[in-house]
């Protein structure tokens, strides 16, 4: 079953303060079939420790906007987990992502569209 409707409308948020604050690489992974805790893990990369800062101030300053508050916030010095529950928001520098990677790690997994994302490459971004 593929994650709810709310989970996506979230998720969209979450991507475009991602894009906001000049995040890359965004990918959004369906894990409804595969984890019982969170429904999609929205992965992104900030270039330096400030930039990821500056994301996730910025996500959870977006999600506020709409009512939504993280369950927790955890941080490295190169990441920030945001965790929304059926949303965790994973931030980390280049370094970090290649490490991981988180999103080699679940690509058995469907890919959510990001409006964001398209939006974002129409405006040459």
């Amino acid at each position: 079953m593929p994650a709810q409707s709310k989970t996506i409308k979230i998720t969209q948020v979450a991507a475009q303060a991602v894009i906001d604050k000049l995040g890359t690489d965004l990918v959004a992974i369906d894990l409804s079939d595969q984890l019982v805790l969170s429904e999609v893990f929205l992965i992104a990369t900030g270039h330096n420790v400030a930039q990821v800062d500056s994301i996730a101030d910025e996500v959870e300053r977006q999600m506020s906007a709409i009512g939504e508050k993280p369950a927790r916030r955890e941080h490295g010095a190169e990441w920030i987990l945001l965790d929304y529950s059926d949303l965790v928001v994973h931030i980390q520098s280049s370094d970090l992502r290649r490490y991981y990677m988180l999103d080699k790690l679940w690509n058995d997994c469907p890919m959510i569209e990001l409006d964001a994302v398209k939006a974002a490459a129409l405006h040459g971004r």
